[in-house]
């Protein structure tokens, strides 16, 4: 009777389902943040508009006033008592019925218990409280909604010869997404950066002389090298990869001062740079090896050698309005000159070098180069100021609003850019479409929002997501619990690679088991055996998703169609067209763009479904445990060869410690979930809290974004991740002149800290922390 009084008490009083709309941005004036209250039937009249200076605000406040009612005595006759009589009656019948009907809907709901995963072979449930859709309905409607046919016409609308960032191009795709967001209902805004970008010189070229040959102008390019003109001996030094220059150190070969000649690929052109001028090399020459690249012989390449990510002359604060912040600069920018160089014009110039033997393993034309072999090498690009702008559509949740789930995709290339941006921006303006109509059609209601992020001058180095991640970041570690990056879903079709942060991995698996391609998931078609060693690989310093793990501390995932062991050759060129996508795999671009949305999507609407967030903590547990076993060796092993430099006294106590209260802080985090009331929304929501804590708290707290802006202690980078403190006891090892035990101790004790104040976030309440330490 409750219920039933209950249920008519909101008939009567006209207490209609509200449905919020929030921007996620904030006000950089400092106005006061709003929020806006829109009802359901209200949602077709909002378009959107610009949303700085505004933010997602779980909260709302209601103004409830009531009038006073004017009052009226009936007389008891024999009329107006069987007049109350029969209408009680009637009240009590009308509330049986819509308590009965209320009840047996409950009785009929799905299972509602944990999606908590913490193992590979949990059994995975639907959660949380009413109106939850059936998951297996979700899945069905989002596979009716996405098809091969609509990504065809999307693909087509969106692919543009010319699209570079802050071009008229980038402005106009970028219009162009934010039609159809507004013509999808969604709530719209776009954030405007003024970035700094270095572009090839406006009047005359960068360009070459080898030994007495003519001048060769290039029209390839990297951006942000240093600039000017140098002189040099050619040092042919393979990939450029760390242990390959230590090779040459070792025989005795100075590469001082010397022009570094290097093949593409295996790691980025900004990694090939910083490893050269930390040898002293004067500069770098960058060409696609003929092994690696089958494209013609004049075939340039682009791209740039900033290691790290965003606007480099605003590191670690955002490019807003002209940022009139003190003068910055990024410590991954170069000091030496870099430049790319087309495959025929390197093989006339390694066809020429004399000197040394390759080094056993190593591919090339027999020799290295001697002192005789000089080329003068000249960089005359120039820095500009661009205006780049971010677009975004948002699908606000019904219970968690402030909490999202962000998917984005670049829309810039260097050239055609097929591969690089347009599939993933086709992919992300048609999961947009089928989302919000699932939504307004259909009856599916995310618990969760989900905003649909389209970047610009992510060819320069993710620069448009960092910058956002920059201007956000406290609010945006608060409230964002995933990122899905779109960009080079499709580069072929024989393979499947996903990098992911491994918060991911289980929900990853159970993606790969119920997405199919072609009539078979894909994880019968790409896991044949162990599906990690043969699906997952590193996420890379390129990557769009990096700096959402690394410096924001994100849960992140990015994945791929792969052409197989060749890989896709035309990324960061001109030949990047459809043409050549559709060669690649063998005229299927728009099936594997509609199985990639579909992945995409599914993990998108597992995370805004569930209840319980579905992350993977005993994954991270097994990778801090690893390196604790590396760095245990490691550490006897310098203590043993140069007893001087680590004593005797030096433990890794504080650090086995800190990764058992890791243990028992997620271990008791399970317990409790599973003593939990999970039909509590408020409940889910405080243990969600608490897993999205975890990769937060892998940020350490003791670097500066400037120096090192991937501050994630296990997948970032730098020397106070772990891996950082595995290189330096190699250092001491050998007793490099670069280590330093004090610094490792300190950076050690650092690290360690780092892994308690994770364990302590995940525990947490106060009185709930491990005082072991």
């Amino acid at each position: 009777m409750d219920q039933a009084r209950s249920t008519i008490s909101k008939i009567f009083n006209g207490e209609p389902h509200s449905y919020t709309r929030f921007n996620l941005t904030q006000n950089m004036e400092g106005d006061t943040s709003q929020v806006e209250m829109k009802l359901s039937s209200d949602v077709d009249e909002e378009v959107g508009g610009n949303g700085v200076g505004e933010h997602l605000n779980h909260n709302s406040n209601r103004n409830c006033s009531r009038k006073p009612y004017a009052t009226q005595t009936f007389g008891r006759t024999p009329k107006n008592l069987c007049f109350i009589a029969a209408t009680a009656f009637l009240i009590f019948i009308i509330g049986y019925l819509i308590g009965y009907v209320v009840h047996r809907k409950k009785d009929l709901a799905p299972d509602c218990t944990a999606s908590f995963v913490t193992s590979e072979d949990a059994v995975l449930h639907e959660t949380g409280a009413a109106p939850l859709m059936n998951w297996d309905d979700v899945k069905s409607l989002l596979s009716q909604k996405l098809s091969a046919n609509r990504l065809d016409a999307t693909l087509s609308d969106f692919s543009r010869a010319d699209h570079r960032a802050g071009s008229y191009g980038d402005e106009q795709l970028g219009n162009k997404v934010h039609e159809r967001f507004v013509s999808y209902r969604m709530k719209t805004w776009t954030d405007e950066h003024f970035v700094k970008v270095q572009d090839p010189p406006t009047s005359g070229s960068n360009s070459i002389v080898f030994k007495n040959s003519p001048e060769e102008r290039l029209k390839g390019f990297l951006s942000y090298s240093g600039t000017g003109s140098v002189s040099g001996a050619v040092l042919y030094g393979h990939y450029g990869q760390e242990s390959e220059l230590r090779v040459l150190k070792d025989k005795s070969i100075n590469i001082t001062e010397r022009v570094l000649l290097l093949r593409a690929g295996k790691i980025s052109f900004a990694e090939k740079v910083a490893n050269a001028a930390k040898m002293k090399a004067s500069a770098v020459l960058i060409y696609p090896d003929p092994t690696d690249y089958s494209f013609g012989d004049d075939t340039d390449l682009y791209g740039h050698v900033h290691l790290g990510s965003g606007d480099p002359y605003t590191p670690g604060f955002p490019s807003f309005n002209h940022t009139q912040f003190p003068p910055g600069q990024s410590s991954g920018l170069p000091e030496i000159p870099a430049q790319t160089i087309t495959q025929g014009l390197a093989i006339k110039i390694l066809r020429n070098l004399g000197g040394p033997s390759l080094p056993e393993g190593w591919d090339g034309f027999n020799r290295l180069g001697d002192l005789n072999d000089t080329v003068t090498v000249k960089v005359n690009n120039v820095l500009a100021e661009k205006k780049i702008i971010n677009v975004f559509g948002l699908i606000k949740g019904f219970v968690d609003s402030d909490r999202y789930v962000v998917i984005g995709a670049q829309r810039d290339a260097w050239g055609p850019g097929f591969a690089a941006s347009t599939v993933g921006t086709s992919v992300l303006v048609e999961l947009a479409r089928s989302i919000s109509d699932m939504v307004q059609n259909d009856g599916f209601k995310p618990r969760r929002s989900i905003v649909f992020a389209s970047w610009s001058a992510g060819e320069y180095g993710s620069v448009g997501a960092t910058e956002w991640l920059e201007g956000y970041l406290a609010s945006l570690g608060m409230k964002a619990f995933s990122y899905i990056n779109l960009d080079g879903i499709v580069t072929g079709g024989n393979g499947f690679k996903v990098a992911a942060s491994p918060l991911m991995n289980t929900l990853i698996k159970n993606a790969l088991k119920e997405v199919k391609n072609k009539d078979r998931s894909l994880f019968d078609q790409f896991a044949k055996s162990n599906w990690e060693l043969e699906v997952l690989e590193p996420m890379n310093m390129d990557n769009a998703a990096y700096p959402f793990l690394a410096f924001s501390g994100i849960p992140s995932l990015s994945f791929r169609f792969t052409a197989g062991s060749s890989g896709y050759q035309y990324l960061g060129t001109m030949l990047d067209t459809q043409e050549k996508l559709n060669t690649a795999t063998s005229m299927q671009v728009s099936q594997l763009a509609e199985t990639a949305g579909r992945f995409a999507g599914h993990i998108a609407l597992r995370l805004v479904h569930d209840h319980l967030l579905q992350m993977d903590l005993k994954k991270y547990y097994d990778i801090i445990r690893s390196h604790v076993v590396k760095l245990k060796g490691k550490v006897s092993t310098v203590q043993t060869m140069q007893p001087q430099l680590l004593p005797q006294a030096l433990t890794l106590d504080w650090l086995i410690m800190a990764s058992g209260s890791f243990g028992r802080a997620f271990r008791s985090l399970e317990a409790e979930i599973q003593n939990s009331d999970l039909e509590d929304i408020e409940m889910c929501r405080i243990l969600n809290d608490r897993i999205m804590t975890v990769e937060r708290s892998f940020l350490s707290p003791y670097v500066s974004p400037r120096e090192s802006p991937f501050r994630h202690i296990l997948l970032g980078s730098g020397p106070h991740t772990l891996k950082g403190l595995a290189d330096h006891l190699d250092a001491l090892k050998s007793n490099n002149g670069d280590a330093n035990a004090d610094q490792f101790r300190n950076q050690f004790a650092l690290a360690t800290w780092t892994i308690q104040g994770c364990a302590n976030s995940l525990a947490g309440d106060i009185w709930a922390l491990d005082n072991e330490l």
